[in-house]
């Protein structure tokens, strides 16, 4: 048993929450600039690292997030476990603006992004088959429902490139392939924190329907910020709950701890050391034995 150092990667005002009190942190990366600083919290006696994804102010478009370098300071200052809030539109009836879905699985269409920790020099492959940690999930679907959400559990979130939305026969593909949700920020992120032998769980909070919808107007970005203005509260107090329970429950060991054991195929003699360097806080664990 341990204690959860949890990780919260989300928009600019998630850490505006009554209580919460922290300093911001500058933690170098060798993987490039993050987002932005950590937001280093205590909030009813549990540690929170926030991380604003896209930088204070919404700086940074989804294609041009530095996954890498966020995941690597999360790693760098403790966390333990990792708990993404985003927005996303939905691809169902049954899943309107203000739902929030706690997804379980991916399909990641990105193409302009780098998805791994690890290549030439230094190779591993580590499984995906299942990206969420379910306990993680089920404890922010608990803490969602406490916040007063309307709360799916499960779905899969089809992960575009944008930044531009989806055309109408691309939202009708990604539907009748059975997709939940869409959204363009939490790939290659999950990966990486599977990487990072970090668990991850994302709530999505819906937006919109996408363009398939042809009861509701097209996508406007006015419309999604309403509806990303009424969900903020419930987000913030989201958070609130889940640090409350994390705090008065033990982190028991999860196979997420440990999944590079067996994952680095790349010899010792024949890795690269500049590599091996960077991955100091990925991959020390394994690379230190």
């Amino acid at each position: 048993m341990s204690e959860w150092v949890l990780g919260v990667i989300g928009g600019s005002g998630l850490y505006d929450i009554p209580g919460l009190t922290g300093q911001w942190r500058t933690i170098d990366s060798p993987w490039g600039e993050p987002s932005d600083q950590v937001f280093d919290a205590e909030l009813d006696g549990q540690r929170v690292v926030f991380l604003p994804r896209h930088g204070r102010g919404h700086r940074i478009s989804p294609s041009d997030l530095n996954s890498r370098a966020n995941i690597d300071v999360l790693k760098r200052a403790g966390v333990t476990d990792i708990l993404s809030i985003s927005a996303v539109g939905s691809l169902k009836e049954e899943l309107p603006p203000g739902h929030f879905v706690v997804v379980d699985q991916y399909i990641d269409r990105t193409f302009a992004r780098a998805k791994s920790f690890f290549g030439t020099g230094l190779v591993a492959h580590v499984s995906v088959a299942h990206p969420i940690c379910p306990r993680l999930a089920g404890l922010a679907a608990e803490a969602a429902r406490k916040a007063g959400a309307d709360v799916t559990e499960g779905g899969t979130y089809l992960v575009m490139e944008g930044p531009q939305f989806s055309t109408l026969a691309e939202s009708n593909l990604y539907r009748s392939w059975g997709c939940s949700v869409i959204g363009m920020t939490n790939m290659p992120e999950a990966k990486l924190a599977r990487e990072a032998e970090l668990p991850y769980a994302a709530v999505c909070m819906v937006t919109d329907y996408d363009c398939w919808n042809e009861d509701h107007a097209a996508v406007e970005v006015s419309a999604i910020l309403e509806v990303m203005h009424a969900n903020s509260t419930k987000a913030k107090t989201l958070v609130a709950e889940m640090a409350r329970r994390l705090k008065n429950l033990p982190r028991p060991a999860s196979p997420i701890d440990t999944c590079l054991d067996y994952a680095l195929i790349t010899a010792p003699e024949a890795r690269d050391r500049e590599l091996v360097a960077k991955l100091s806080a990925i991959a020390g664990r394994v690379l230190s034995t």
